[in-house]
């Protein structure tokens, strides 16, 4: 029996259990930072495994699978635990108890999925050379990110690791398929707060004070053209606001205006040079107009970029397990992921799991409150990440 079948065989064995992980884990989610029973379970689970384990992050998990060789690489294959602030609305059984908190973004089958690989390489560490660190990373929903705290507290050391893997489930990919990409695939993502102050008033007499509302108009249609006339059209940016503030009435002019957005690109030099300009927009354009303002920009996760070397190694061992038409290019994704630190440390690769099937009602989108995913991916998705860590393993 080679590998592949090896790793298939087991991950069909071990496939009603992840399932039930999933569905505990679905029914009892929990806040970035806050994760304290997902943590617990994790343990749990890897207690009955005899997986040795530590806390990191603080309600992260941090475990090791070391094989029967002493020497060798080490691979570390990450899943994310937190959920999001969304009431669920899907109708079903094990629907999340915690109301207005949901796995609305997939996590719950990451954690569980990386509990499977844990049964898949520990059933066969005495088959492999090198180490396997499973982590199991809170708040990737939050800022400042689950993934810089695992490596400021060492979670890439002791001992060093040489590559880092990860997976997303994606409903736009139907189940039994992934989705791949080398190099450049997310964005960073900057979180934009700012405040136009102007001088309110009487509706019908807008001559006596300035007017916020209608210098912020000005300033977002200004801000729109710093990223269509001043970034490069070869790099993606995208400066988007969703939240406007103006606690005025219909006659009432306020005397202050908030706006708030995100900014994403792909390059970090453009992106320091986009903040700088924002704020020089900002404040010429609102000064100029009669205003003061405050700008407020909150740095968030890096670009991911994955490994040219290391990808295109992954995507051949994909190929293996699933055969190459199960295997998808795709397009950079505009949304932003803290799996981006470890890209930014380490050779990475960061791929989509796809778990879409209309039939089964598996089609909304991530983050919202009807995202449910076709279970039967989750055998895929351990089997699939546990196969390419050993495969990676055997041939560096």
């Amino acid at each position: 029996m080679n590998l592949k079948e090896k790793i298939a065989g087991v991950a069909a064995g071990v496939r009603h259990d992840v399932i039930r992980y999933r569905r505990h884990l679905h029914r009892h989610p929990e806040l970035s930072f806050q994760e304290f029973n997902t943590s617990a379970f994790i343990k749990e689970q890897l207690d009955l495994l005899n997986i040795p384990w530590v806390p990191i992050a603080g309600t992260g998990v941090l475990a090791m699978i070391n094989g029967a060789g002493s020497a060798g690489k080490v691979i570390a294959l990450r899943a994310d635990i937190d959920a999001l602030p969304i009431t669920e609305a899907n109708q079903i059984d094990y629907c999340s108890g915690n109301t207005g908190v949901m796995h609305a973004c997939g996590h719950d089958a990451h954690t569980a999925s990386l509990l499977g690989v844990a049964h898949i390489l520990n059933g066969l560490k005495d088959q492999f050379s090198g180490t396997v660190k499973l982590i199991f990373q809170p708040g990737e929903e939050l800022l400042p990110g689950g993934a810089k705290q695992v490596i400021a507290d060492g979670g890439l050391t002791n001992p060093a690791v040489d590559a880092v893997l990860g997976q997303h489930v994606m409903p736009w990919i139907p189940a039994g398929k992934i989705g791949v990409r080398t190099g450049l695939f997310m964005a960073s993502m900057d979180e934009i707060k700012i405040e136009v102050y102007g001088k309110g008033g009487h509706g019908a007499e807008p001559q006596k004070g300035i007017d916020p509302v209608m210098i912020t108009c000005s300033l977002l249609q200004a801000l729109q053209q710093l990223v269509s006339r001043n970034a490069s059209p070869f790099m993606p940016s995208v400066l988007s606001f969703g939240k406007l503030r103006a606690d005025g009435a219909i006659n009432v002019i306020p005397d202050k205006v908030l706006i708030e957005g995100t900014f994403r690109t792909l390059d970090e030099t453009w992106r320091m040079e986009a903040h700088n300009r924002i704020k020089q927009v900002a404040e010429s354009l609102v000064t100029g107009m009669g205003g003061t303002c405050s700008v407020e920009i909150r740095k968030g996760y890096p670009h991911l970029k994955n490994d040219e070397e290391l990808g295109t190694k992954m995507i051949s061992f994909f190929k293996e397990y699933l055969g190459a038409d199960n295997v998808l290019p795709q397009d950079i994704w505009m949304a932003s992921e803290d799996f981006a630190y470890y890209s930014q440390s380490l050779p990475s690769f960061f791929y989509l799991l796809g778990v879409r099937n209309e039939s089964k009602g598996a089609h909304s989108s991530l983050h919202t409150p009807t995202f449910n995913i076709d279970e039967d991916a989750l055998e895929l998705g351990m089997g699939l990440m546990a196969y390419a860590a050993l495969r990676w393993l055997e041939n560096i």
